[in-house]
């Protein structure tokens, strides 16, 4: 499993209160690293977040990402991906665990979130 690194703002500093944030396994960052280069986006991470919506309440959000917005936790993983959190969704992101799995079913993105109260069927929404 990768380890992530957090780096905020100097007005903002939170790395110290996010020692076990959201996280990528190998074969996550490995997809994500997979699908920057084939669309062509050198030089991007991903920014992670959690909106409101879903079954539950609550459903994660990934897209890519260039630059850190204000307020952005900057997470670095060990592979060189850099991961953007907005401070809203930081909250609801720790000790979160993002795995790719493959199945029968298909493949995709799965947010182990040992936080949530309540999970959907879909395994993208949740309740905090």
């Amino acid at each position: 499993m990768e380890t992530a690194t957090a780096t905020a703002p100097p007005a903002q500093d939170l790395a110290s209160e996010v020692p076990s944030f959201v996280s990528f396994t190998d074969k996550a960052v490995e997809m994500v690293l997979a699908a920057i280069e084939q669309e062509g986006l050198a030089g991007h991470g991903i920014r992670v977040g959690v909106a409101g919506g879903g079954c539950s309440g609550f459903q994660y959000t990934m897209d890519f990402e260039k630059d850190a917005k204000d307020g952005d936790l900057v997470l670095d993983q060990t592979s060189g991906l850099k991961l953007y959190v907005d401070p809203m969704s930081a909250m609801y992101l720790q000790g979160v665990t993002v795995d790719y799995i493959q199945g029968l079913q298909g493949a995709g993105f799965k947010f182990i979130n040992p936080n949530a109260k309540n999970t959907c069927g879909c395994g993208s929404s949740f309740s905090a």
